[in-house]
């Protein structure tokens, strides 16, 4: 019996070693760590711009694009009177309708196929037709749209010389529409005195 326990244990015990011999060692084991998470409240902070106090301004009622924009244009550079505004309007309207890019002629073009009597107020002479091309080219504008040819108009001489009387409020459409002579220069009168008598009912205050 005791040789029989002796014979039996030594596999177990070999088992056992060599099982032992197979651990990691200390040395070598991976190191692990418990690490704690906490949810952090997170707030987003965000800067807004103080709101831009209105102010009042005339609009147009029914009027398009292009005609607002030539409103608000010449209002941004203190034109102020309802009468002067509709005159300027009306010499707009009965030159080009409000269309930027056209020609002599009524067709819709580029400024660089058209040649003379281009745009808003019709540029016909050399010096205004070429001066629109160049002042566009400074500046990096287009000069087949309204923005380019509003901030050229105001650049001309012809414009520089009546500016300040546009300017002073309280005058009929008749006294604005003499000196809007002296800029535009017109061959034909039309209907642009009809035209501003029209815009002067439709121009309205509102806050904006």
């Amino acid at each position: 019996m005791r040789n029989y326990f002796t014979v039996a244990l030594l596999p177990l015990l070999a088992t056992v070693t060599t099982t032992t011999a197979t651990l990691p060692s200390s040395a070598t084991a991976p190191s692990y760590s418990i690490i704690k998470e906490f949810e952090t409240e997170k707030t987003a902070i965000r800067e807004v711009a103080p709101e831009k106090p209105k102010e009042k301004r005339l609009i147009c009622k029914g009027c398009n694009e292009h005609e607002n924009a030539a409103l608000a244009y010449f209002q941004g550079i203190g034109i102020k009177d309802r009468n002067a505004l509709a005159t300027i309007m009306g010499n707009i309207r009965q030159e080009s309708t409000f269309i930027p890019n056209i020609c002599e002629g009524g067709s819709r073009t580029s400024y660089y196929n058209c040649g003379r009597g281009y745009g808003l107020i019709q540029f016909t002479s050399a010096s205004r037709y070429y001066g629109l091309g160049a002042f566009a080219k400074k500046i990096g504008g287009n000069p087949s749209t309204a923005d380019t040819q509003l901030r050229y108009i105001t650049t001309e001489p012809q414009w520089k010389s009546i500016e300040n009387r546009m300017r002073v409020s309280g005058k009929s459409i008749d006294r604005y529409m003499n000196y809007a002579y002296e800029w535009i220069g017109w061959g034909h009168h039309g209907a642009r005195t009809q035209y501003a008598y029209d815009y002067a009912k439709r121009l309205v205050l509102a806050d904006v």
